[in-house]
């Protein structure tokens, strides 16, 4: 068993716990929903976790409105909701009597759109947490960066050894489209969805081309973007969209594309050592991938995106915190050079912030408007 990492998001929860009657905690399979719920349980009185996916607890829950009413004054958990959205109208039934706080935490592994019911039957009533695999934050005592990027966030991978984290990121992919996905209701070629994964990663950090993944897999475009939403809504694959701006210029409307866990990534992409990682050709849509997540998770912003033109104008990504416009670009060289598309977007965009993240362990200014930072210190910067 290894030590319990504290996650950033358990604070969240129990501020949402003291103000919402529903809490819900969303994140794809195995990141460590139910051990921060769990650790949560462990320091209260009145609480019941039932599992959803355990037959015994399923039983419980054959006559929901009478289990509920006999637990009416304990904080009730429902770990891997997506296995019952039928509850969700019984659990509106059951808030609207009495509006009080902290009366259901539930989980799930699906998007509030892929669960369809729970934003409709508890609108008003419910607060959405969304858990990651670990974060640079969350492991920096326990684990390099190195190791965080080549593994990826996934506890069980993470906090194995090499061998371990492989085995364990084959079986993951392997559960998750031959189980998974049909318990949430897609019936879908395991070949096609692999297929697609794999196309995915190889062009993981670039211009989502719809067109170009139809005629790799001889999918249609309506079938490319259904499998784009399926892995989007389920946490697996994120898509990153243009910012918009008041100028002139033809901008790039399509997103880009990203495997969010790099340690899943690497997998669809045969990376079992750091070494192959920094010797293969998408080493630096990687790193780009890995900075991305982790900024993403532990940043509030209000916007995030890209920014590219027709002719070669780029920012990576474009944050908005309040009236901040920040620009980030993501190097491997620790002696990173700036190109000219990244100047012209800092003039398009009246950038007020601009850094450049590499694997470095220092911070410095490559001039008066650019400081080249670690992740980490960028992360401590923007919180």
């Amino acid at each position: 068993m290894h030590s319990y990492i504290e996650r950033e998001l358990s604070t969240r929860v129990l501020q949402d716990l003291a103000y919402f009657p529903v809490t819900a905690v969303l994140g794809p399979r195995q990141c460590g929903k139910s051990t921060l719920i769990k650790k949560l349980f462990a320091s209260m009185k009145n609480a019941v976790y039932l599992d959803l996916e355990s037959p015994e607890d399923l039983t419980k829950l054959e006559n929901p409105e009478y289990f509920f009413r006999l637990n009416t004054d304990k904080l009730i958990c429902l770990d891997e909701i997506q296995r019952r959205p039928d509850l969700f109208p019984v659990l509106r039934s059951i808030i609207d009597r009495d509006r009080k706080p902290g009366q259901i935490l539930i989980s799930g592994s699906a998007s509030p759109a892929l669960l369809k019911q729970s934003s409709e039957s508890l609108a008003g009533r419910i607060s959405y947490e969304y858990l990651t695999p670990f974060t640079i934050n969350e492991v920096e005592k326990n684990s390099s960066l190195e190791n965080l990027w080549l593994k990826g966030g996934f506890p069980d991978s993470l906090l194995g050894d090499n061998i371990f984290s492989w085995k364990w990121r084959v079986n993951f992919l392997i559960t998750f489209i031959e189980r998974d996905l049909p318990q949430l209701g897609y019936n879908i070629s395991s070949q096609n969805l692999n297929r697609f994964l794999s196309m995915v990663s190889h062009t993981a950090g670039q211009i989502l081309n719809r067109s170009k993944l139809s005629e790799s897999l001889g999918l249609s475009h309506n079938t490319i973007s259904s499998y784009i939403d399926i892995f989007t809504q389920t946490f697996l694959i994120r898509t990153l969209l243009p910012v918009s701006a008041n100028i002139k210029k033809r901008l790039i409307k399509s997103p880009k594309i990203y495997i969010r866990d790099t340690g899943l990534l690497h997998k669809l992409l045969g990376i079992q050592t750091f070494n192959d990682l920094l010797g293969h050709p998408s080493a630096g849509s990687s790193w780009e991938s890995f900075c991305i997540e982790n900024i993403l998770a532990t940043v509030d912003f209000d916007n995030a995106g890209f920014y590219r033109t027709s002719n070669g104008t780029e920012l990576d990504l474009v944050l908005e915190i309040g009236k901040r416009k920040i620009a980030v670009e993501f190097k491997m060289s620790t002696a990173p050079k700036i190109t000219k598309g990244f100047w012209n977007g800092l003039e398009d965009l009246s950038v007020t912030e601009s850094w450049i993240i590499c694997p470095t362990q220092e911070e410095y200014n490559i001039s008066d408007r650019i400081i080249v930072t670690s992740l980490s210190l960028f992360i401590k910067h923007m919180t």
